[in-house]
């Protein structure tokens, strides 16, 4: 498993911008090796930011979206549609801008009439669909993806596994339901760490005041358990994406120079 590599930026529009950057190159670059690509798209505000600012970019078409495989890595269980959830943010950001193929966009399941209140039962329906996207050299219940963008909040949670919540002790399943979180909506769907440990690249993208204790804790050597953030970390490497604010609390020797 990596180590994490920290980069600093002035402010969360630089961080925004220069992570979809960051993606369309990789995006092209496995696509050049291997022909088809693959991300993890995560809700929040930065996380929308970087679909926005790609969506604006020329550095949009230069890659091929009809083979770029689509995932996500926790989705608000809300109905079909709703302005919430973050497949909905997504497609409103980038996807209805670029031609995605609808057979390679893999939404979490939503709370229609067919899961309802079944946030369980569509949990397992999503581990079941990482399953048989796995091919034999992915070696392991989910696919090998090559990016997995993930948010910070403000008290280490990342996708939707919070601190000491039962998500966040989850060593076998891959995706769960989240129950009564911390945060509104309540009920959400998750990739489990395990699942998030099986990406290639996982990058970490928050900004703000507010993220900076969590960010040094996460850094510093603090356990999954108390920030789940910590737990999160790519096979290949391991990207915390900050503004100057969220990096506001690390020691010296953690902070690159600002770029």
């Amino acid at each position: 498993m990596s180590t994490s590599q920290v980069v600093v930026h002035a402010n969360p529009d630089l961080v925004a911008a220069t992570a979809a950057a960051r993606l369309a190159v990789r995006l092209v670059d496995v696509q050049q090796s291997r022909g088809v690509a693959s991300v993890v798209l995560t809700g929040g505000r930065t996380g929308i930011a970087v679909l926005e600012q790609l969506r604006r970019s020329p550095a949009r078409d230069a890659v091929d979206w009809s083979r770029v495989d689509i995932y996500w890595g926790d989705e608000r269980f809300l109905p079909p549609g709703d302005p919430e959830r973050n497949d909905t943010q997504a497609y409103e950001a980038l996807l209805n801008h670029v031609p995605v193929n609808p057979e390679r966009v893999h939404q979490m399941p939503a709370a229609d009439e067919r899961w309802r209140d079944d946030a369980d039962g569509a949990a397992e329906a999503y581990a079941r669909e990482l399953a048989e996207r796995a091919s034999p050299e992915d070696h392991g219940p989910v696919p090998r993806f090559d990016v997995c963008l993930l948010g910070v909040g403000e008290e280490g949670h990342t996708a939707s596994i919070f601190p000491s919540s039962p998500a966040v002790y989850e060593t076998e399943r891959t995706v769960v339901a989240v129950h009564n979180c911390p945060k509104p909506p309540p009920t959400r769907i998750t990739l489990t760490l395990p699942a998030i440990r099986r990406s290639a690249e996982v990058w970490l993208l928050t900004t703000g005041e507010a993220k900076a204790a969590v960010v040094a804790m996460a850094l510093g050597g603090a356990g999954e358990v108390q920030i789940p953030a910590a737990g999160a970390r790519g096979q290949r490497r391991t990207l915390w994406l900050l503004d100057r604010a969220a990096a506001g609390k690390l020691p010296r020797d953690l902070v690159p120079p600002l770029i």
